[in-house]
């Protein structure tokens, strides 16, 4: 039962590892590399939170959740954590998710909330540089949305993702 498990448990470490080589195949070569990080920590957040999570913020099941909880009840748009993980939330699902979502959603739509949802954040946020960064996301949420749909579809197409354990 032991090399199953060791197969199985991965850490956030090595989440994040995975999305970072993904994005990097999928992204130009002068990619920014702060927004490639950011890109890739949102990935390997969300792949290891539940839509059920008690805990943390939970992954949103769809677009309408993130609308429900961000847009439709405006009480979080002064908090710029909020702000920023409905932004993140919009990437990872009109993005990632994009080929699921988009026979309910207009991606399009969403696409330029989270942008602006990322401007909110940058805007109320008290870090310089994470307001920077933030701003770039904002203004290049559209390039990010179409890497996301890509490595998701690449990812899709691959036969095998784990490879056997050498013993």
């Amino acid at each position: 039962m032991e090399p199953l498990h060791e197969l199985l448990a991965i850490t956030h470490r090595q989440t994040l590892e995975f999305f970072v080589v993904g994005l990097k195949e999928v992204s130009e070569a002068d990619v920014d590399q702060r927004e490639l990080f950011y890109n890739a920590s949102v990935l390997a957040h969300y792949a290891q939170v539940s839509t059920q999570a008690a805990v943390d913020l939970p992954a949103p099941p769809h677009l309408g959740a993130v609308f429900d909880h961000f847009v439709w009840s405006d009480t979080l748009q002064g908090d710029p954590a909020m702000m920023e993980a409905a932004g993140a939330q919009c990437l990872l699902l009109a993005g990632f998710f994009e080929d699921q979502m988009r026979r309910r959603h207009n991606i399009r739509w969403y696409a330029s909330l989270g942008a602006g949802f990322f401007n909110r954040a940058a805007a109320q946020q008290a870090s310089d540089s994470k307001a920077r960064l933030l701003g770039m996301l904002a203004r290049h949420f559209e390039p990010w949305r179409q890497r996301h749909a890509r490595l998701s579809r690449e990812l899709r197409d691959q036969a095998y993702l784990l490879n056997r354990p050498r013993g």
